[in-house]
């Protein structure tokens, strides 16, 4: 299994940025997403990344806002939040799929296999 920390979460004020990281640690896997759940809704996909060859997707709420990215060297992938808005108050959660990614990149719930403790990211007007 795969451990994984995340860290970079906060307050933050409209139009402001933060950098999410997750750091792991254990066996190797092929996907990274993040996801997010706000109070009362269901976890929700925001972008999604090949480990290997480093292709990207993207939630339609975030593109051209977020940035997903990873550091091989460091074992650790990175979420760039920029122009924050209030509906980006939620908990983030990096998650990883240790199985293989053929093609389609992962963005469902079921589709990762370990998951960090999740981080606060609030945004105010």
């Amino acid at each position: 299994q795969v451990q994984l920390v995340e860290s970079g979460g906060g307050f933050a004020q409209v139009g402001d940025s933060l950098r999410l990281a997750c750091t792991t640690s254990g066996r190797t896997f092929s996907s990274m997403g993040w996801f997010r759940e706000a109070p009362g809704k269901e976890r929700d996909v925001v972008a999604s990344i090949h480990w290997i060859n480093g292709r990207e997707v993207y939630s339609d709420s975030v593109k051209g806002r977020f940035t997903i990215s990873r550091d091989s060297a460091k074992n650790t992938g990175y979420l760039q939040m920029n122009n924050l808005r209030p509906e980006d108050t939620a908990t983030y959660y990096c998650a990883v799929r240790e199985r293989s990614t053929v093609w389609a990149l992962p963005t469902t719930i079921s589709e990762f296999d370990s998951w960090g403790q999740g981080t606060q990211v609030t945004v105010s007007s």
